[in-house]
This record gives structure tokens, sequence and C-alpha cells, in this order.
């Protein structure tokens, strides 16, 4: 197991990416952010959390957000500063109410196939926040301080 290295002071690193709306597409989003990871000497396991964690936002964007629209874009963006970790999931769709998503943990909700999306980011990332453009899209923005371990959420707000 690697150790984080943490950055020299002022060091960062940014990534950019913007992807059509097709499911095809996800796997590449989740494999910059796990290379990212694991040049920041973040363990397989760690590497693996958040990667997932990025897919699930990014699989909302596409099917929840910009409905499968192959002509809506879905902006990545990933911020390593020193030790923290900072994605951005932006799509185009017409937004929601995260309040209204149905627990999956609940006793109904057991046995359902989805809904589970937004309760891996929560578990694998440090905080997890949205905003809501007046034009229509939504950006998601999950950091997570990569020297606190093992990729499951180091400390709740």
């Amino acid at each position: 197991m690697r150790a984080v290295q943490p950055m020299e002071r002022g060091e960062s690193e940014r990534v950019e990416i913007t992807i059509s709306s097709r499911f095809e597409n996800i796997e590449l989003v989740q494999v910059i952010a796990e290379h990212l990871c694991e040049n920041a000497g973040v363990d397989e396991d760690g590497s693996h959390w958040i990667g997932m964690a990025v897919r699930e936002a990014v699989a909302n964007a596409i099917k929840h957000g910009n409905k499968l629209d192959a002509a809506k874009k879905v902006n990545a963006t990933f911020q390593l500063t020193g030790p923290e970790l900072e994605i951005t999931i932006i799509d185009e769709g017409e937004g929601f109410d995260p309040a209204r998503v149905s627990d999956p943990l609940n006793p109904q909700n057991l046995m359902k196939t989805s809904g589970r999306g937004i309760f891996y980011m929560k578990t694998f990332m440090d905080q997890v926040t949205y905003s809501f453009h007046p034009g229509g899209g939504t950006s998601l923005v999950m950091t997570k301080n990569l020297s606190k371990g093992n990729g499951i959420a180091s400390s709740k707000s």
C-alpha cells in the first residue's frame, strides 16, 4: 500500500473533459479519476472507490440530467491541489430536488435495482454538493482529502 505523498505547496493539477451523453463515455471519465488518484499516491482501493463515485455522478448526469440526449454534454473537471481532490460534474438538464431522492437503505427500496448513485457518492467522498443554474444544468461538486485514507468518506459535515 502506498501512502499519499502531499504535493508541494502551490502545486496543483487540473484535468477537464467534455463528453456527449452516451453511457459508453462513462468509463473514460472514471479512468481519468482513477489515474489522477493513483498519481497522487492513493492506493488501489481508494482510487477504485473514488472512480465509482465519479462513475455514478456521470451516469446520473447522462441519464437523469441530460435524459440520454447525445447532443447534450457532460463536463467533468478534476482539480487536485495538494491532498485535496475536487471533482465537478456539470450537465445540461433541468435539475432535480436532492431531498426528493429515495433513501436506498429504506426497507421499501432495498430490492430496487436503481437509486443508489447519490448514496455511493456520499459514502465514497467527503463532501457532495449540488447547485442548479437558472437556464438549466446541474453542477455536482465532490471533494475528497486524499491524505485521509482509503476512499471511504473520512469526515462528514
